[in-house]
């Protein structure tokens, strides 16, 4: 599980997962949560600015290694989803923007891992779909709990029950991702996709960004009159911060702010 600084932003490729943290303020150190470190590598994409950092934690995640887990007594088995389940569960707690680039497959795990994400995109010829119930078993991964929030219930339920595997136009006109590219040549279009939403997010003031996500997620799960006195905690956050006040002064100004972090 990567760590981010405040202000950082992430994108997580389901196919082949990519943990993009770009922050205005310094980077937190990288490390791997919940059992053996898949393969990876970091490298740095190009910087604007000094204060730009973006890599990359790449790992290949279609899903669980089915030779793997057929080669396990039972007893291993409920552990072994524990341990995915909570780095899955670390992912969705980053208090960052996190983006699914979906380029291939996100089958079972990989597309559980792409419903943790804040916003998932995808290219039109990319697989994905919770398959699990073809195996005789359910999604494991936080897949039954997710998936119905992003979609709906019924639906949800359908592609659960049906195991269905849908392509990246299927996925935007049932809302599971929010936006749907013609593949190129690299085969990279939807990590492009998140790198350019990325880029569009890294300006914003990063203790509002944090605190956004923060709002948005508790509030959904609770009734409105509860998410509206979180909303306004989430608020009194912002207030005191450096932030706020160049965000002010740059607005009164007519130019653009730049954010240093707390």
């Amino acid at each position: 599980m990567a760590a981010a600084a405040p202000g950082a932003l992430g994108a997580l490729r389901a196919s082949r997962v990519r943990l993009v943290a770009a922050c205005c303020a310094r980077l937190g150190p990288a490390a791997w949560a919940g059992g053996p470190a898949p393969r990876r590598g970091y490298s740095s994409e190009v910087k604007t600015e000094d204060e730009l950092r973006v890599r990359h934690l790449e790992e290949e995640n279609r899903g669980a290694d089915l030779k793997e887990r057929a080669k396990m007594h039972s007893s291993e088995v409920g552990p072994f989803v524990s341990k995915i389940r909570a780095v899955i569960n670390d992912i969705a707690n980053l208090p960052v923007p996190t983006i699914a680039a979906i380029d291939g497959l996100a089958l079972g795990g990989g597309l559980e891992l792409a419903l943790a994400c804040d916003i998932r995109v995808a290219a039109s010829s990319a697989k994905m779909g919770l398959v699990e119930t073809k195996l005789a078993i359910i999604p494991g991964g936080g897949g039954t709990q997710r998936l119905p929030r992003a979609i709906g219930m019924s639906l949800a339920k359908e592609l659960i029950f049906s195991a269905r595997v849908l392509d990246g136009q299927e996925a935007k006109a049932v809302g599971l991702i929010s936006h749907v590219l013609e593949q190129n040549q690299e085969g990279d279009a939807a990590y492009r996709k998140a790198l350019d939403l990325a880029r569009e997010f890294l300006p914003q003031g990063p203790v509002a960004m944090r605190v956004a996500k923060l709002a948005i997620n508790q509030g959904m799960e609770v009734d409105l009159v509860t998410g509206l006195a979180i909303e306004e905690a989430c608020y009194a956050q912002t207030i005191s911060t450096k932030d706020r006040l160049e965000g002010l002064l740059a607005f009164k100004e007519k130019r653009p702010p730049r954010y240093k972090g707390e």
